[in-house]
């Protein structure tokens, strides 16, 4: 069993930036594959970013590519996300989700999900 706990969302102006944290409980987190999602309010959930357990390759959504940037520290089982020149656009609240050995880029190939933290970016 894993409990995700994200932090770091808030209110930013467009064109600011913000770094989002997942932090993650019980053990063998390197064997994880985490993703960040989001999911603005009259829209389904969407893939943002994915960094594999397998050598740390990453996956970003065009929407955010160049300007978000997934990472993990698996000596503090936490995986963030930097995201840079933030939209309006990019409103939404963000989840992060892990599974074991595995993970792609849709909600359901993901076992474990945090509560959500809000973003909201204001133009």
């Amino acid at each position: 069993q894993v409990q995700l706990v994200e932090s770091g969302g808030g209110l930013v102006q467009a064109g600011g930036s913000l770094r989002l944290s997942c932090a993650a409980s019980g053990r063998s987190f390197s064997s994880y594959t985490m993703g960040w999602f989001r999911q603005a309010p009259g829209k389904e959930r969407e893939f943002v970013a994915v960094i594999f357990w397998s050598g740390g390759m990453t996956l970003y959504a065009d929407s955010v590519k160049g300007r978000f940037t997934i990472s993990r520290d698996n000596t503090k089982n936490t995986v963030y996300l930097q995201m840079n020149s933030l939209k309006p656009e990019d409103t939404a609240v963000y989840y992060c989700a892990a599974k074991s050995f595995g993970g792609n880029l849709r909600p359901s190939g993901y076992d474990y999900w945090g509560q959500g933290t809000q973003v909201t970016v204001s133009s």
